[in-house]
């Protein structure tokens, strides 16, 4: 699709003004070098090249079909393509879902076309795809893009062609520049997945209407951010905005804020403006990120100081507090009226000199993250001079350095001596200020993807027990759980709670009160009212018998005069828990785009005042965690302050990740609120909770998921090594980090040649960033089994081998690899892990898996040869390829059956 050899345009015209000409011409302008075909039943030529009739007509299968035809004739073309054996296609018209449902059936109809094949669709309703170091130019834009390393993915079409033309203005230059339209069948997973490997590709940066499939969007997303800049200006933060954006894409758009979370969930940045985000590609190309939000800045005038300091704080980030030695080692050689501070104003007669002097003792300063040098052509400024000077500080050790040099004609020389020199330029001080606190904000969120979270304590959740009480609850064709019933589904998870006791009558409100003891807290019980404060069915702070007798009836007559007395079915007594602390909300709910979605904030009846909450993707661990209570003003007090001693914030990280755990975990589960959740030094209780249940008559298959994919328990297995010695296999988590090192350390060089065809060195092998990727995997791309034995002494287990299955983008099919630590070898670990990463295989729908294996490494050739793989030599190369094909039906059986005595494991419940 992006480097075809031959293309077919159905539709081809030569009709002026028709998009069917443009883009033939535009393929025969632009210098594409494979094979056109154009394709019109009406001609014998088109624009001088011979022409088919059909698809059937053409002298050789077509790598790429461009259909420029009406809506309602593509269902047959797209399946004429694919009997051809045609393996793309870009679908230009128009006509589709965004007309409504006549154009969702065509949709349909194409899809279905399309599966019968292994055909790739781009499009409805685009612009088309340009890769100019291809020279191909299927688009009706109105020229050819420069070459450069820039991904531009859009799905707007009239943006796609204004930017074009303000890319040749700009001089910016494309590696891929793509029009998506509605996606019927490539998304935005597809194509960040693609373009992530594409070497010519430096930054991907994207305009987006609608996300389409989230889970494919963070996958990817998550993957490829780490190694290149992924830069989104997404449209519809306001309610007309998102309107106007699904009409255009006929896509849902869901809440905007929940779109800011999973950004920042998978170290996407997002911009506000066409101009910030191709600045954020060129800054980023060029700049190392900073390692935090300080920013020095040099000026040689007072104003444009204070403009930069204004937007940078005002973005979110920092001013950086100049050291004593930076300002001492300033004084020696500034005029007495600098402004000793930062901004390091250095005066509008600062020459070149100076100005290299002032910029090399704030780079060295350890207490900023990154500089900005100012410049205002002033009578005695030499701004081509001061910026020679700048060149040997384009490079600054792990902190950027960016530039502003105001004006026009005067300081156009200088300009272009920094941006040759790799230091970006801006126009406005205060649009470099956003651009580096964007810097930081990509850099932070980057960090939770590379952060290690501390090690999962022991697990304290009952999955079942939940299943089972939501089944009965469901049985009653109830949706809303009584707050008795909440605060059992929280405590199976770990979760403290208040003592509940139900009372129905006003004798056994008072019978609970005594034995719970005074005071107490009386609150409504009912099976359908969910909001109990709004109908006077909350007293507090209940001192003796009598007044707990005077609060059980009047709960019943508020309820019955606001709600009805069917709606009061007594109440539940609890404890009147005194403590310093803060009332804090745990919740979650459902967006139509990326499912449940969790909050985490300030709680207690002012909740939706005061709105300090921060949202984020389940599953959470540790880190993520931590950071979604760093979003909060709350925070900060649970730190302490004026004296106050802090939360256990590390209980409440852990409280967090149970909560997520149970959000995933639970699919029944629509609604949770826990408000108020007490936080203090002395303990953290839920004191009340709601929780409110999909409809039963939903299917299983329709209810929401998580857009990223959970930890998967169902694929943990113990077994035992020949010897007897009892051994666990699980998919990996991000807190194996340490004890993957640990592994690391334990292999030959023999077993590291034949696992990764080189000696790759211990160091490469347990770096951070390196055992990063592999800890914190994405389990639709790719599950990591790992082998564990327990240690004698308490302690972190013991990692004896790892196996691995990653999916290939684009087809039913998986790579394996496995290694075993030397010590334990020939003690079947090997075969049990290839033989659950068959299981695995089969259970994620995959057709087929297979490896490549050294010809010296006999012990795994025979492996395979025992599981059933078909072993073949790879041409070309000096490997051999093991193949297994996977039944459609029924368990696997390698050779030998479960009985055979080296696969000896059985299902971890």
């Amino acid at each position: 699709m992006f480097a075809p050899r031959s293309i077919a345009l159905i539709g081809a015209t030569e009709k002026e003004g028709s998009v069917g000409r443009t883009i033939l011409s535009n393929l025969i302008s632009g210098g594409f070098e494979g094979s056109i075909y154009p394709i019109n039943p009406k001609r014998q030529t088109v624009l001088g090249l011979k022409a088919s009739p059909d698809v059937a007509s053409l002298p050789e299968i077509a790598d790429l079909a461009v259909i420029v035809t009406p809506a309602p004739t593509v269902p047959q073309i797209i399946g004429e393509c694919v009997r051809a054996g045609f393996g793309s296609a870009i679908i230009i018209s128009a006509g589709f879902k965004e007309t409504g449902p006549e154009g969702v059936r065509i949709e349909e109809q194409i899809r279905s076309e399309a599966k019968k094949g292994r055909m790739r669709i781009i499009g409805p309703n685009c612009l088309g795809v340009m890769t100019p170091h291809h020279r191909m130019n299927a688009t009706f834009g109105s020229r050819m893009a420069r070459p450069g390393s820039v991904a531009f993915i859009s799905q707007s079409g009239a943006l796609c062609t204004a930017i074009l033309d303000w890319s040749f203005k700009e001089n910016v230059g494309f590696s891929a520049f793509v029009s998506l339209g509605s996606m019927l069948d490539v998304n935005w997973g597809d194509l960040i997945y693609y373009l992530g490997n594409d070497p010519l590709t430096k930054s991907i940066v994207m305009y987006m209407e609608s996300i389409g499939d989230a889970r494919s969007f963070l996958s990817a997303a998550r993957e490829v951010a780490l190694t290149k800049p992924i830069i989104v200006i997404k449209v519809g933060r306001t309610e007309a905005a998102a309107k106007a954006a699904a009409s255009h894409t006929g896509s849902l758009t869901g809440s905007d804020d929940v779109l800011e979370a999973a950004f920042r969930r998978v170290g996407v940045l997002r911009v506000d403006s066409i101009a910030e985000l191709f600045d954020m590609a060129e800054v980023l190309g060029k700049q190392p990120r900073p390692q935090g939000p300080r920013l020095a800045i040099v000026t040689n005038a007072g104003g444009p100081g204070v403009l930069a300091t204004d937007a940078l704080i005002g973005s979110g980030s920092q001013l950086a507090a100049l050291s004593p030695e930076s300002l001492c080692a300033l004084n020696e050689f500034l005029p007495p009226h600098w402004s000793h501070a930062n901004p390091v104003d250095i005066l509008g007669d600062a020459g070149p000199a100076q100005y290299g002097k002032a910029v090399q003792i704030v780079a060295d300063d350890p207490n900023n993250d990154g500089v900005l040098v100012i410049l205002t052509p002033q009578a005695m400024t030499n701004p081509t001079g001061t910026a020679g000077e700048l060149k040997r500080f384009s490079h600054l050790a792990r902190k950027p350095i960016l530039a502003s040099w105001m004006g026009g004609v005067d300081v156009e020389p200088g300009v272009c001596i920094l941006n040759g020199a790799d230091i970006p330029t801006f126009a406005y001080p205060d649009r470099a200020a956003r651009a580096f606190h964007h810097m930081w904000s990509y850099s932070y969120n980057l960090r939770a993807l590379y952060e290690t979270p501390a090690l999962r304590g022991s697990d304290k959740r009952d999955v079942e027990a939940v299943r089972r009480l939501i089944a009965t609850i469901q049985q009653t064709g109830r949706t809303l759980l009584t707050e008795a019933k909440s605060k059992r589904i929280l405590s199976a998870y770990g979760i403290p709670v208040a003592e509940t006791r139900i009372a129905k009558t006003e004798d056994e409100a008072a019978d609970s009160a005594g034995s719970i003891g005074f005071p107490v807290v009386l609150k409504l019980y009912s099976e359908t009212l969910t909001h109990k404060t709004d109908v006077g069915g909350v007293r507090l702070n209940l001192a003796d018998e009598a007044a707990v007798r005077q609060a059980w009836r009047t709960i019943r007559d508020s309820v019955t005069t606001k709600a009805g007395v069917e709606h009061f079915l007594g109440v539940t007594v609890q404890p009147m828990i005194r403590m310093e602390g803060y009332e804090l909300i745990l919740g979650s709910s459902i967006d139509p785009q990326f499912g449940p979605v969790l909050l985490f904030g300030l709680g207690g009846q002012l909740v939706e005042v005061f709105k300090d909450r921060a949202l984020g993707l389940p599953p959470l661990n540790g880190t993520l965690a931590r950071r979604m209570m760093e979003r909060t003003r709350v925070f900060e007090a649970l730190q302490g302050v004026r004296g106050r001693e802090s939360a256990d914030l590390a209980e409440l990280e852990k409280i967090l990740v149970r909560f997520s755990e149970l959000v995933v975990e639970q699919p029944w589960i629509k609604e949770i609120d826990i408000n108020p959740l007490l936080v203090s030094p002395e303990r953290i209780i839920a004191l009340d909770a709601r929780i409110v249940l999909h409809d039963s008559k939903t299917t299983e298959d329709r209810l929401p998921r998580p857009s990223i994919r959970p930890y998967p328990d169902q694929y943990v297995r113990s077994g035992q090594m020949k010897r007897g010695t009892p051994v666990l296999f699980r998919p990996i988590r991000p807190e194996d980090e340490e004890a993957m090192v640990k592994f690391h350390h334990t292999l030959s060089e023999q077993s590291v040649y034949y696992r990764y065809f080189s000696h790759l060195k211990i160091g490469e092998r347990i770096a951070h960033e390196r055992l990063t990727r592999i800890c914190f995997t994405d389990y639709d791309r790719e599950i990591p089994l790992v082998a564990e034995m327990k240690p004698d002494a308490p302690g972190r287990p013991e990692i004896l081998g790892v196996g691995r299955l990653s999916k290939l983008p684009g087809l039913d099919e998986a790579e394996f690899a496995l290694l075993v630590s030397d010590a334990f070898q020939g003690q079947g670990l090997g075969r049990q892990l290839l033989t659950l990463l068959v299981e695995v295989a089969r259970s994620e729908n995959l057709k087929r898996i297979l490896g490549c294996i050294l010809p010296e490494n006999r012990a795994m050739l025979d492996l395979c040869t025992r599981l059933g793989f078909e072993l073949s030599s790879v041409t070309g190369a000096a490997e051999i390829q093991a193949v297994l094909d996977l039944p459609k039906s029924g368990p696997f059986s390698p050779p030998g059956g479960r009985n055979n005595p080296d696969i000896v494991y059985t299902e971890q419940t």
